[in-house]
């Protein structure tokens, strides 16, 4: 149970991050992780890029409530689509809270989050790294928000990969910039514009493009 108002147990995170990176103990609070249907099969061979690859290679995955949608209650989107790996799953499972799924129901939950649009991060704390894999949305998410209210960049890893787009494809519908959680994408004057610096390349844009315009490549000078 939250006994934190919405906004005071957001600043409490803020406060927690900033105390754990500056001292070392963690790299940063999460990282984008890109759905796999937005991936050539050929870039498969990177298993930390993609959502389901981290739960396959973990000891132990439980699926979880959202944290910060059961707290903010701002949308409709799934809640059901958390997943803890190897020791925060241990724990809840000696609670008896959460329920082991099998590689194939996590795969089909991924895919849901994606026709939600929900981004995937990887969690980070000090005692694991990766402990959690959240599929989040921007009004909620406390990363996110901490990203927009904040501006705090520095606690979002961006993805290995960035959304490129082949113009000579794009009809300019405009689609992929309600999928784009990063605002990377607008329209002005009736022509698709992109900026580049603001892609933290999650891949929504990718799987609802009608023309096939967008790739994801990999981007290798990121952090």
């Amino acid at each position: 149970m939250h006994h934190l108002s919405p906004n005071d147990w957001l600043e409490e995170r803020l406060v927690r991050y900033d105390r754990w990176i500056k001292d070392g103990r963690i790299p940063f609070s999460s990282k984008v992780v890109p759905i796999s249907d937005a991936l050539e099969s050929k870039q498969w061979i990177l298993p930390t890029a993609q959502a389901i690859e981290i739960l396959r290679n973990s000891r132990v995955f439980l699926l979880i409530d959202c944290e910060c949608r059961t707290l903010f209650k701002r949308c409709d989107n799934p809640i059901n689509v958390c997943f803890l790996v190897n020791d925060a799953a241990d724990r809840y499972i000696e609670k008896g809270e959460g329920r082991q799924v099998t590689i194939v129901e996590a795969k089909a939950l991924l895919e849901r989050a994606n026709e939600y649009g929900l981004i995937h991060l990887t969690i980070y704390n000090p005692e694991q790294y990766i402990y959690a894999l959240c599929s989040c949305c921007k009004c909620c998410c406390h990363d996110l928000q901490l990203l927009k209210k904040y501006h705090r960049s520095d606690f979002i890893a961006h993805s290995d990969y960035i959304a490129v787009t082949d113009f000579n494809k794009c009809n300019d519908c405009g689609i992929c910039i309600n999928r784009c959680v990063f605002y990377a994408r607008a329209i002005q004057n009736n022509k698709l514009v992109i900026n580049e610096d603001h892609c933290y390349g999650c891949g929504l844009c990718v799987t609802k493009c009608p023309e096939k315009a967008i790739s994801m490549e990999l981007f290798v000078y990121r952090k």
